[in-house]
């Protein structure tokens, strides 16, 4: 099976079902298949053939969700592009992928402007914006969207050349180097993590999904793919942003499904006038990206009783490891729970033996969920890809310290690297000091995690400045904004004379973080 079933599959079985409900708009499976097909005849006449890479940069939208389709009926491979991307790290992604097609709009690439030159594969530029409006200076082949009304929109027209082990996409995420690396997936890669998900979801075609988590983010790409897997309906939403405008529709949609991160919980808890929406038709709840605070799981299973609520835990590497079933909050509410289905988890030492209950190891997963590789760094492929039980396998270490109980539950610990998990992303604390190094006025600057309730790790900022720079907090707050994502913003800034430095003079991590941990509470320890 590849990836574009899920939508060819509905379409032929659900034509005329509303699929996807964006800002007052609802399309059915059939229209949004016909638009994909259009979208890969477009790309098919620029050249575009299998395995090449399309980027989509777009904000949560229609034409982001028929564009990955149409790339995949292309036989490419598509990459959804953050629309927080700064431009550097947009150059450096479309270059390191080699991508030959960008699909986005005016808007957009006016923000980027010196961004597509700099991209030297690019062959197209695909722009979802009137011809009229559109600066052919852009690239020396800019498209206008809506030429893909003058192509095929016939199913019989779209020939597939791939099969199940073929790249589906690649998903960039923070490097400890600084810079971003690719997660590349094959069809059988997300095929099968979707289809574990949805079934201990247990999703059937009445199920309504709400998505507000960006379609950059794998957990908001998979809303899209495992709902038209099974035939629903998404309501895709930009962003959570405005919560009450969110919840109404959750009440007018008769929403069953509502992923979410633990920020998002923790604003809807506090709103008021909550009970005034009927949201008695919600099924389900999810959450990843850090756990919840056990608080927050009493209060939400406390305003939505009749909904059943998965912790769970995962990484861009695999898409999901493990899943808390909803009957074992009470048991264990700290636990991520065990593997999904069609899947194999366990935890090992430094010489990669196999640890038994209570021991803190390393998480590695077995599945044919487990990514092909980086793309482009086959060293690093090498560090978390090894061999595994059976001759010629490679299973995923994952850099994540856990504990496991007699049942085979498992317990987050921490990370072994200095990668900070934060918001659901994980952030290269190099990539923040490049950031801060490059503000005027500072000398020194060292980036380390600190607990938080709802983002499971926020991120510190230790600050010596040059003399006499008169640095402030809301000075380098704005440079940041400039320079970085939103989840990759410091949340705190110290300034100090000086740093404490090791043996070879590099400025001591661990010594910062232990004189940190010194003062936490017990409970806030191990992040």
């Amino acid at each position: 099976m590849l990836l574009q079933d899920f939508l060819e599959d509905s379409a032929r079985r659900l034509p005329d079902k509303v699929a996807l409900i964006h800002r007052g708009e609802r399309l059915t499976y059939d229209a949004i298949n016909r638009k994909a097909n259009q979208i890969a005849a477009l790309l098919r006449s620029q050249g575009i053939r299998r395995g090449d890479r399309v980027a989509v940069f777009f904000d949560n939208s229609i034409e982001a969700v028929i564009s990955l389709f149409g790339i995949l009926k292309a036989d490419a491979v598509f990459l959804m592009l953050s629309p927080q991307l700064k431009p550097p790290k947009l150059a450096y992604i479309l270059d390191n992928c080699g991508a030959k097609a960008l699909i986005s709009d005016t808007g957009k690439i006016k923000n980027v402007p010196d961004v597509v030159p700099s991209a030297r594969a690019l062959e197209a530029l695909i722009l979802n914006d009137d011809r009229k409006k559109i600066d052919p200076g852009m690239h020396r082949n800019v498209i206008a969207w809506s030429e893909t009304e003058n192509m095929p929109d016939s199913q019989a027209d779209i020939r597939n050349a791939n099969i199940d082990i073929d790249l589906a996409s690649i998903i960039y995420t923070s490097g400890s180097t600084g810079n971003p690396k690719g997660v590349m997936l094959t069809h059988l890669n997300m095929v099968s993590a979707a289809t574990s998900i949805t079934t201990y979801l247990e999703n059937v075609p009445e199920d309504i999904v709400i998505n507000v988590l960006p379609l950059s983010f794998d957990y908001g790409l998979y809303q899209v793919l495992m709902t038209f897997k099974f035939g629903g309906t998404l309501v895709l939403e930009k962003s959570f942003v405005f919560p009450y405008e969110i919840v109404k529709r959750m009440s007018e949609e008769k929403v069953t499904g509502f992923p979410g991160v633990p920020t998002i919980f923790a604003i809807l808890l506090q709103m008021k006038d909550l009970k005034k929406y009927d949201l008695s038709s919600l099924r389900y709840i999810t959450n990843t990206a850090a756990a919840l605070p056990v608080s927050h799981i009493k209060q939400i299973r406390h305003t939505f009783p009749q909904a059943r609520l998965y912790s769970m835990y995962g990484l861009t590497e695999c898409k999901r490891v493990s899943y808390l079933p909803p009957e074992e909050l009470d048991r264990r509410p700290d636990s991520v729970g065990r593997g999904m289905p069609n899947e194999e988890v366990w935890i090992v030492d430094e010489s990669g033996n196999r640890l038994g209950p209570g021991v803190v190891g390393e998480l590695v997963v077995r599945g044919s969920n487990v990514m092909k590789g980086y793309w482009g760094d086959p060293e690093t492929t090498d560090r978390v890809l090894k061999p595994g039980p059976l001759p010629g396998e490679r299973v995923l270490y994952t850099g994540d310290l856990f504990r496991m109980d007699e049942e085979g539950f498992i317990y987050f610990v921490g990370r072994k690297d200095d990668m900070i998990k934060t918001r659901g992303e994980r952030v290269s604390p190099k990539e923040v000091e490049n950031a801060l190094y490059a503000a005027e006025g500072v000398a020194e600057a060292a980036v380390i995690p600190v607990p938080d309730e709802l983002l499971g790790s926020a991120i510190k900022a230790y600050i010596v400045p040059k003399d006499g720079a008169g640095l402030t907090d809301k000075q380098l707050l704005l440079h940041c904004k400039k320079m970085l994502e939103e989840f990759a913003i410091p949340k705190y800034f110290e300034f100090r004379d000086s740093l404490p430095k090791n043996a070879s003079g590099k400025i001591d991590k661990l010594a910062l973080k232990a004189e940190l941990e010194n003062k936490l509470p017990q409970a806030d320890r191990n992040v």
